[in-house]
């Protein structure tokens, strides 16, 4: 049984391509940052090599439980090398891919981040994914399908995850963490719709604490002018988790998009916030709130590609209009 939370449409799709023979040999699964992507494609590979008649994965037998820990004989993961998916990490997988399964049905390799890798490396993949082995598949996680090649993309079965319902986040953290019930729907509101962040939040307070100082960071700058903006930007991009930052940002400017088109507050991910962002949505229209979100969107995508961080925020900070 599928145990990834949210994204029901995505795992019933998969487990009908392993049940009708159908496996696609390489899949593009994209998707904000701790959507639950790589959790479902290592599902995805224990559902490949699951030794039960019916019902893969089951979650119990050896080869899932090898699979689901990323530690299977016939499993290969690969994530960025220091921010950046590599040309020799690429020439790992492909002398993987061609040797034939030790003990498992298939050889299955799983790429996160994809959107990091480097020119050399993806026209490299670029060759595997024309002529893959008849026992190979390749599962790739990534932000957006825009940042890689065309050419990769197309030769592979996309499955675009959207954040999860609020609601289901939130059941599912009282019923396999043990959160209370309060705690579990404002991590979940918090989480918009990242299941990982919100199952992390709920083991660590501190991240918490970290979302509310980025948000309080937000705000402040808003009313500010260039200098202030600056500063923020050359302290910001000093962090490890910048992007996990200015995704707090954007959703920020989700908020205020929602209260500028005169949306329901009850949608609002920053509840706490809502009399300042009343405030503040005052001097801001809706196409200044999606035209920030946009570009808090792109810088996300910049930084994964290894654009130069306080640049990036330095322009995306400047182009805002002052409150």
């Amino acid at each position: 049984m599928w145990q990834t939370i949210g994204h029901a449409w995505a795992s019933a799709y998969l487990q009908k391509t392993i049940e009708t023979g159908r496996v696609a040999q390489a899949t593009l699964i994209t998707g904000p940052a701790e959507i639950g992507k790589t959790h479902l494609a290592l599902e995805c590979a224990a559902a490949l090599q699951c030794r039960a008649e019916a019902g893969r994965p089951c979650g119990v037998c050896p080869d899932c439980l090898a699979s689901l820990a990323g530690s299977h004989a016939d499993l290969l993961l690969i994530e960025p090398d220091n921010g950046r998916i590599k040309i020799d990490q690429v020439r790992q997988i492909q002398h993987e891919l061609a040797l034939r399964p030790y003990v498992g049905r298939w050889r299955v390799c799983i790429v996160t981040g994809f959107e990091t890798t480097t020119t050399e490396a993806a026209n490299a993949l670029l060759k595997l994914l024309e002529e893959p082995p008849a026992h190979a598949v390749l599962l790739l996680t990534a932000l957006d399908p825009g940042l890689l090649l065309p050419t990769i993309v197309s030769r592979c079965r996309v499955l675009p995850l959207r954040p999860v319902p609020t609601q289901e986040i939130a059941q599912a953290l009282v019923e396999r963490y043990g959160a209370e019930p309060s705690q579990a729907q404002e991590i979940a509101q918090l989480s918009a719709g990242r299941v990982g962040w919100a199952i992390r939040a709920c083991q660590d307070p501190a991240l918490l604490e970290q979302h509310e100082a980025d948000v309080q960071m937000l705000l402040e700058l808003m009313p500010q002018g260039y200098a202030a903006r600056l500063n923020a930007a050359e302290e910001l991009a000093k962090r490890a988790d910048v992007r996990t930052a200015v995704f707090e940002w954007q959703i920020v400017w989700r908020d205020m998009m929602l209260l500028a088109a005169g949306c329901q507050e009850h949608l609002i991910v920053n509840q706490k916030q809502l009399p300042r962002l009343r405030r503040l949505a005052k001097g801001i229209d809706l196409a200044q709130a999606r035209a920030a979100a946009w570009r808090a969107q792109e810088v996300i995508g910049q930084i994964a590609q290894n654009v130069n961080p306080r640049l990036a925020l330095e322009t995306m900070l400047l182009s805002w209009q002052p409150n």
